[in-house]
């Protein structure tokens, strides 16, 4: 009889799509957050938020725009990270003071800030990601409404 001592691996399933090359990445990352996490957190809008502010911030911040969106369903959490193939080079940060609420634009990483548990960026194989750690249960839909 085999005796393997090792203890079982679990991970968590991976939910990817493509972004890159599409005329529309915003819209098909939502609909793959939308489609991923139907059922499984209470409030999607919030997550899809994420994964929208994250993807338009590869949009317009970077020459080739996103790669890849993946998302993890791990536990008590939901981990997002958006993929470029541009390196880290520490640009990708919350600016010091709170963009005006009225502006048109730089509220996106605040937002996201809002949202998550935690957010950061991390180098890979051909680029970056920029990662948001989203709560699964109840407090995001708290923290969004603002109650």
């Amino acid at each position: 009889m085999l005796n393997d001592s090792r203890p079982a691996v679990h991970s968590s399933p991976t939910h990817w799509a493509a972004l890159a090359g599409r005329c529309e990445p915003l819209a098909s990352a939502r609909d793959h957050a939308r489609t991923v996490l139907a059922g499984v957190v209470p409030c999607v809008d919030d997550a899809v938020l994420v994964v929208s502010e994250l993807v338009g911030n590869a949009v317009r911040h970077t020459t080739a725009g996103p790669d890849c969106l993946t998302i993890e369903i791990d536990g008590d959490q939901i981990v997002v990270a958006v993929h470029d193939p541009e390196p880290d080079d520490g640009c990708v940060q919350l600016p010091a003071t709170a963009a005006d609420p009225l502006a048109e634009s730089g509220r996106g990483l605040w937002l996201v800030q809002t949202l998550a548990r935690r957010w950061y960026v991390e180098t890979t194989a051909v680029g970056k990601a920029v990662v948001a750690v989203l709560p699964r249960g109840k407090a995001a839909v708290s923290r969004a409404a603002g109650s």
